[in-house]
């Protein structure tokens, strides 16, 4: 079985698309998002997904799509917002180098809006978001090694940031030292 290099956690506008591309980008691994794989699956939007057949279908979707993923994605892997939520994904993602990008309110706005086609932040977006991180909140730090605060930090400082906390730049550099003599052998 093959594990991700990091796994990213956290509510909607945390930056995870955005942060996971990047983290790929510099370890020059794969990116994979489990929504993305959703998606693609389904053949329609996670949106029309959970107005036609509701959030416990969305969510056994999910699960499975998380499944596959840390089963067999050796790269940077994020996972929907509320993936979380399920028992048998939290117990898939213990010893896993899961990152959760922690968010405020503000700035999650700033970053997605408050009309973005979220399902669950459809009504009173503000008060649905802060009743979902009241309940979310202990999940994410639960299956987490590293939790990286977003809010004043570029995409880059945040990936910089989650490379310092998995020491990935060391083990990284290792790797690439190994390869380097093996072509030179």
């Amino acid at each position: 079985m093959t594990t991700p290099v990091a796994v990213l956690i956290g509510p909607p506008g945390a930056g995870k698309s955005t942060v996971g591309a990047l983290l790929a980008e510099r370890l020059g691994v794969a990116y994979r998002d489990t929504d993305a794989d959703i998606v693609a699956t389904a053949g329609r939007p996670i949106p029309e997904i959970f107005i036609d057949e509701g959030e416990p279908h969305f969510r056994d979707l999910e699960r499975e799509a998380v499944r596959v993923a840390l089963e067999n994605h050796t790269g940077v892997v994020a996972l929907g917002g509320g993936a979380i939520l399920d028992a048998d994904t939290r117990k898939l993602l213990a010893g896993l180098p899961v990152v959760f990008l922690d968010v405020q309110l503000a700035d999650a706005i700033k970053r997605v809006g408050l009309d973005a086609p979220r399902p669950l932040l459809a009504v009173n977006p503000r008060k649905r978001w802060r009743e979902l991180m009241e309940h979310r909140r202990p999940l994410y730090t639960e299956v987490s090694r590293a939790v990286i605060a977003t809010g004043d930090r570029t995409p880059e400082g945040v990936v910089d940031a989650i490379m310092d906390a998995l020491e990935l730049g060391q083990a990284t550099g290792d790797a690439r030292r190994a390869a380097d003599r093996e072509e030179q052998a």
